[in-house]
């Protein structure tokens, strides 16, 4: 492994210093690949899934290369929902300080007279498309004077149907910035509109998706008829964990979710889209500070969500593709910690399932007939595949090998408590 410091990458002392005093000194592969290329004024793509450092790679590179002198706003980093442009700003205010520079949240469902005074005066913007362009619209502010562009996730944003948005934010933007793309996948769209912002770019990857879905996580894979999901997922949440985060298909389905759980007795908040941003902010604080230690999602709201603490990542409705699986587990077995992934599917859904899995080599959770009854046993032995290693007890679990080999670890056992953010 590399020993190169923040130092090393030109990363200047005041920086290196905030750095230290928050915990952090040694870069990611991510952080030591990118940095140095930001900080020399290169455009970059760089292929990067979620947790694997890169905001701290583009934060610190937008913040070098900012000067407390230049005309507001310089920087504009993209994000594609509220909760990630607040986790952005969070990770970067402290460097950004160190430097004497501002750097502001927008995002919708919030007043927009005092967020377009905030943003005209800061450095540094981190905006979501939709309210970036309304207050773009009333003259707020304007984006001539940007020095650098940042798309985070921009494979998201795209997916969520952003381009036109994204194609008139890049418009309005100086031809001769600096660019910087950071997507989990470069494959299709993502891939061409990467080129076509960038410039004579710098090509980074910090290592397959594959590797960051079986990182000190274990996987788990559990078949239970359709009406039992909800005895299943009261069976997983009584036993000893900390927080844990549930994955839902809908909207509706989230709150509906939460109701069942109350009935079982079992406190749980959601969060999602059509929650105001009150809302949204106030579910998260409760689950980050441990008085609520279940938090029902679907994916869009939960993007950018980073709390310590997360011992349990449930997929009450499976996912949809490997890229989802790999984003919503990831809130798990972050920053050196164990973690567990169960994914829930019923007999209808296991030709997905499996197909999903194998993507991520993690088919040998995936047993023939590891059908759960809601009390929890097995309804008959599952059959061991050839390429599972065989042992005298049925095991519905995927361990997956973290990188060297061996079996990924389980999650300690501790008492909850309250979160708190990195």
């Amino acid at each position: 492994m590399s020993s190169e410091s923040f130092a090393d990458l030109g990363v200047s002392r005041a920086v290196v210093g905030s750095l230290s005093a928050a915990g952090i000194t040694e870069p990611f592969p991510i952080q030591r690949a990118v940095i140095g290329d930001a900080i020399a004024g290169r455009d970059v793509i760089a292929k990067s899934p979620t947790g694997s450092g890169k905001t701290l790679a583009f934060g610190i590179g937008v913040i070098e290369r900012m000067a407390a002198e230049d005309r507001r706003p310089a920087a504009l980093v993209l994000a594609p929902t509220r909760e990630l442009a607040t986790q952005i700003v969070d990770e970067i205010r402290g460097i950004a300080h160190a430097r004497a520079l501002r750097v502001t949240a927008v995002y919708g469902g919030v007043g927009l007279v005092k967020q377009a005074k905030d943003a005209a005066a800061s450095h540094v913007l981190v905006a979501t498309p939709g309210r970036l362009e309304d207050l773009l619209a009333r003259g707020a502010f304007t984006l001539d004077q940007i020095q650098m562009l940042v798309l985070d996730e921009a494979d998201r944003m795209l997916d969520m149907g952003f381009r036109p948005a994204i194609d008139r934010i890049v418009a309005a933007c100086p031809e001769d910035r600096q660019t910087l793309f950071f997507s989990a996948t470069l494959d299709g769209e993502a891939g061409r509109v990467a080129h076509r912002y960038a410039t004579d770019p710098a090509i980074h990857q910090s290592g397959p998706v594959e590797r960051r879905a079986s990182a000190e996580i274990e996987h788990r894979f559990v078949q239970i008829a359709h009406e039992h999901r909800v005895e299943a997922l009261v069976r997983e949440l009584r036993r000893d964990r900390e927080l844990t985060l549930v994955f839902v298909r809908t909207k509706r389905g989230a709150d509906r979710l939460v109701k069942r759980l109350g009935a079982h007795g079992v406190k749980a908040v959601a969060m999602h889209g059509n929650k105001s941003q009150r809302q949204r902010e106030q579910a998260l604080a409760r689950f980050e500070s441990g008085s609520v230690d279940t938090l029902v999602a679907t994916d869009v709201a939960a993007r950018g969500i980073d709390v310590q603490g997360i011992s349990h990542v449930i997929n009450f409705d499976p996912p949809a593709d490997s890229e989802t699986y790999v984003h919503r587990v990831g809130r798990t077995g972050r920053a050196g910690r164990t973690g567990i992934g169960i994914t829930l599917l019923s007999p209808e859904q296991r030709h997905d399932v499996t197909k999903l899995a194998a993507q991520l080599g993690l088919d040998h959770g995936l047993h023939g007939n590891n059908h759960r009854r809601p009390d929890g046993n097995s309804n008959r032995h599952p059959a061991t595949p050839d390429h599972a290693p065989r042992s005298g007890s049925p095991d519905h679990r995927g361990r997956t090998p973290a990188s060297g080999g061996g079996s990924s670890r389980r999650p300690s056992r501790r008492r909850r408590r309250p979160a708190t953010r990195a």
